[in-house]
């Protein structure tokens, strides 16, 4: 009900606007790119030593289909995006040179997007943000200094869109496999009175998913309302998403897949009294999230202008699961008679709550004369949040073991504030010297009761954590003419533990902060037909955290700081525009990623004893030594095709270079094909149909892997773990684009 109510209004505005529109001349939409109102410090631009590449608005929109942003970030050097539904929408992430989401900093017209405390970007919270973004840079490595989190392997700079100066309407619709459908409606007023202008977005979104049960339902707006005047701009912008999601994080076993399918999902899972396999229907995450900006931009003169944006996030939802045969301790139930018997496990329902909200403002004051171009800026948050877990519901009740009970509590807070100032000069003949200087502070508190056990009562939290960094970057670059550039960067970043590196270790043993130094340098070539490049890249950490092996006391694996550790590869870029519409753009990067000296610790099933294995250096997890990216294309007037390919080479799922839980080499496909014709009443319409992994390819991008041991007559012997996230086969969206 609630979507055809969404389709009907989406078609009831699509037909209205372009009554209000036919009034004005018969020109294309024009888009004024009014960057004043942009928090432009943090980009790198062409002088900047660092490695980067920008995304745009057209590029954007060819890709949207429907699929989580991360997927339309796959042809970026080093980065690869996975699915636990298997389709791309959903629970979606991305890596950028073997770093996870937890250290990929990402912001919005400047603003921080990551969690303050899981550092990570839930793009779930987010749908359809893709169709709102004017374009993207993407810096890898420490890249410039930004506001939030620490950029420990790449900066995801979002920059959502300028002015269209006459009204519009677009209505994006696509409909393929797994049940997937997406709706979209943009409109906007033009510009009212040379000064006004309204945006405004509805989206839906929904799926199926290749893995069982894995359906997603998506709801989303972007509002936004602007004031352009001659030398001060301001916008106010809200965009909120609503996502139910059913859990398809378990992942399954090569032998879970042989026996139930590539798509078994043990998530839900549980037995009734017959011993049938039945699946909790509820067994789904639930989370709203409502952003609201506040940007402004004011030119003192054509050399300095400042920009300021305030910002506020409010977060709420929970996510619910069905567990057999807990222990009624763990829920602070005490264990009780029955039928003569002590009942001591049930299986339960419990319901995991997070109500937060983040609020903050950033700024820079930006100086570009002659040589010069210079930004001083910075920017201040806080965060509150609440932790909380309830039983809903207990099979075996009695005494106290009854249903509507929370059973742990915890609050957290952090103020997060930076400061920074950075310059660049450019000398006559192309020489420009960059310096880039940033502190920040970070207070971070956890209070209350975790919801896992220290003996026989719960954790209690009492983090009151303080850290200091200051991150310096400088680098030289050199444009010998005007189709070579060669540039070097050093850069300094440091990093504080999030929060599941306090809530999963030993409270008396706290993980410390990290440090990577990160060594950057590259050629550029630029023609008219053809442009290339390279990268060379050495990122040095110190004390980064890496998962060792080692259980904590509920058995849940830990990570500990690593003394040393490295990545280090050459990214090779190159691209050749052909005659009559072909084109050809292709990427590719060849890394070495090490743990210096690791030492695995693996217990004892039964004792729980020890077992220190010494493996000297050994490759970090989930970092592929190549990823390489081509793209053929073709473009004649309103014709488009392309065909996209990444090959991935395989990845340990553990520090301990374990080849029985390898993720294996992959290589996957995707056609697009697209169509822009004129019709009458319309401005244009745009049919097209993008065919995923069309060769079919079996393939696993993600997963989890572990290890043991057990004691047989005196001797050791060793066991491994792993589930796989598969990924679907062949499958389609097929899409319609009305513009009015």
């Amino acid at each position: 009900m609630k979507q055809n109510k969404m389709i009907a209004c989406l078609m009831l505005a699509a037909c209205w606007l372009p009554v209000y529109a036919q009034e004005l001349p018969n020109d294309s939409l024009r888009e004024v790119l009014l960057d004043g109102v942009e928090v432009m410090a943090t980009r790198a631009t062409k002088i900047t030593p660092v490695a980067f590449s920008n995304i745009s608005r057209d590029e954007i929109k060819q890709r949207n289909l429907g699929q989580d942003l991360p997927y339309l970030l796959s042809m970026i050097p080093g980065t690869i995006t996975t699915s636990d539904a298997g389709a791309g929408i959903g629970y979606t992430t991305i890596r950028v040179r073997g770093t996870d989401a937890t250290r990929i900093n990402v912001t919005a017209n400047g603003i921080p997007i990551n969690d303050a405390e899981s550092h990570g970007v839930f793009w779930v919270n987010m749908p359809d943000f893709a169709s709102n973004i004017k374009d993207i840079q993407i810096q890898r490595g420490v890249g410039t200094s930004t506001n939030g989190a620490g950029a420990f392997g790449a900066t995801i700079n979002m920059q959502t869109g300028g002015l269209a100066t006459i009204p519009y309407a677009e209505v994006n619709a696509s409909a393929g496999s797994f049940g997937t459908h997406k709706e979209t409606l943009n409109v906007g007023t033009g510009l009212i009175n040379n000064h006004w202008a309204f945006d405004a977005r509805l989206s839906n979104i929904s799926s199926d998913g290749y893995i069982d049960r894995a359906s997603v339902s998506l709801q989303s707006y972007y509002l936004q309302a602007a004031w352009y005047g001659a030398n001060t701009n301001i916008k106010l912008i809200s965009f909120s998403g609503k996502e139910r999601t059913y859990h398809a994080w378990n992942y399954a076993s090569k032998k879970e897949m042989e026996l139930y399918g590539r798509t078994y999902n043990s998530c839900g899972e549980y037995f009734d009294d017959n011993g049938q396999r039945k699946y909790y229907k509820d067994q789904t995450d639930n989370y709203t999230q409502k952003n609201y900006q506040l940007l402004l931009n004011h030119s003192f003169s054509d050399a300095l202008k400042l920009n300021v944006g305030l910002h506020y996030t409010k977060g709420d939802g929970y996510y619910q699961e069905y567990k057999m045969g807990r222990q009624l301790v763990e829920y602070g139930m005490l264990p009780f008679e029955q039928g003569g018997q002590i009942i001591m496990k049930s299986d339960l329902v419990r319901k995991k709550v997070m109500d937060n909200w983040f609020l903050g403002g950033v700024f820079s004051l930006n100086y570009q004369k002659g040589g010069w171009n210079a930004s001083f800026g910075g920017g201040f948050n806080r965060y509150d949040g609440d932790h909380y877990g309830r039983v809903l519901w207990v099979k075996q009740s009695g005494g106290d073991a009854n249903p509507d009970r929370d059973y742990y509590f915890n609050n957290a807070t952090k103020n997060d504030g930076n400061i920074y100032g950075k310059a660049s000069y450019t000398f006559l003949n192309g020489l420009t010297a960059y310096a880039d200087l940033q502190y920040r502070h970070i207070d971070y508190k956890i209070n209350g009761t975790n919801d896992k056990m220290q003996g026989n009562v719960h954790q209690l939290f009492d983090v009151n954590e303080h850290f200091d960094f200051f991150n310096p970057k400088g680098g030289l670059s050199w444009e010998f003419d005007r189709h070579h550039r060669v540039y070097g960067s050093l850069s300094v970043a440091h990093k504080e533990p999030t929060r599941n590196n306090y809530t999963d270790g030993n409270s008396y043993d706290l993980p410390t902060s990290e440090r990577l130094i990160d060594y950057e340098l590259g050629y550029q070539y630029t023609g008219s037909w053809f442009n290339g490049g390279i990268n060379l890249y050495y990122m040095d950490y110190k004390d980064q955290l890496v998962l060792t092996g080692e259980l904590n006391e509920i058995g849940e694996p830990m990570a500990v700081n690593m003394p040393k550790s490295y990545r280090m590869g050459a990214e090779l870029m190159a691209g050749i525009h052909f005659p009559m519409g072909f084109s050809w753009e292709a990427n590719a990067t060849l890394s070495r990623n090490r743990i210096i000296d690791f030492t695995e610790t693996l217990y004892d099933d039964d004792t729980y004893e020890p077992w220190y294995i010494e493996h000297g250096n050994t490759h970090i997890a989930f970092s592929p030594s190549v990823i390489i990216n081509n793209r053929l294309a073709y473009q004649h007037k309103g014709f488009n095709a392309a065909l996209q390919t990444q090959y991935v080479s395989r990845q340990f799922m553990t520090n301990a270079d374990v080849t029985e839980t390898l993720l294996d080499a992959y290589c996957v496909s995707n056609l697009s094909l697209s169509y822009t014709f004129s019709m009458k009443a319309v401005k244009n319409v745009t049919v097209g149909c993008t065919i995923y992994n069309i060769f079919n390819e079996e393939y696993e991008n993600n997963g989890y892997a572990g290890s043991g041991y057990y004691t047989d007559n005196g001797k050791k012997i060793r066991y491994n773990y792993a589930g796989y996230a598969a990924q679907a086969g062949i499958n389609a969206l097929a899409n319609v684009i009305l513009r009015f």
